[in-house]
């Protein structure tokens, strides 16, 4: 063994099967990676040698294992687990951008001399649900500040925020 580095949960180098040495990119599992883990655990594997194989810490096998088994049978199927996270993916929120027309209705409410907070209230009592977060709205009106706009000074206590 070589390259030991000191780690938390003991030595680790580059022949430790544990995953902690090597940084793994975080990525989606593929739909090949589901049919390994699938093939290999029924072989009798551990899910520490099949994240070892598919290129991802023990604990990604473990949650898509658990995620993914049907709960009576406990079986797992890559097909099927393929399915439900298609199915998480599009019924995950879309993160919403900051439009020309959600700056309008911010610096309206602003103006009007209402917090982020309110404003965000307002636009969900319209049904404009999800328009952004006061915390976006914060945000947008530190940008502003920092490229010489005045938005900042509509806020009811400006020296706690941007």
């Amino acid at each position: 063994m070589s390259d030991f580095i000191f780690h938390p949960r003991g030595l680790q180098g580059e022949d430790c099967l544990c995953g902690f040495a090597k940084t793994k990119k975080m990525s989606h599992l593929t739909t090949e990676q589901r049919y390994m883990i699938y093939t290999l655990y029924r072989q009798g594997y551990s899910q520490s040698y099949i994240a070892e194989k598919i290129g991802k810490h023990r604990s990604v096998v473990s949650r898509e294992l658990k995620r993914n088994s049907d709960p009576l049978s406990e079986d797992y199927d890559p097909e099927k687990a393929q399915q439900m996270y298609q199915k998480r993916m599009h019924e995950k929120p879309k993160r919403i951008k900051f439009t020309p027309e959600i700056k309008r209705i911010v610096d309206s409410g602003l103006a009007k001399g209402l917090s982020p907070e309110q404003i965000v209230e307002q636009c969900k009592e319209r049904g404009i649900e999800g328009m952004v977060s006061h915390e976006r709205i914060y945000r947008y009106v530190r940008e502003d500040k920092e490229a010489g706009g005045t938005l900042y000074k509509y806020l009811k206590c400006q020296k706690l925020h941007p």
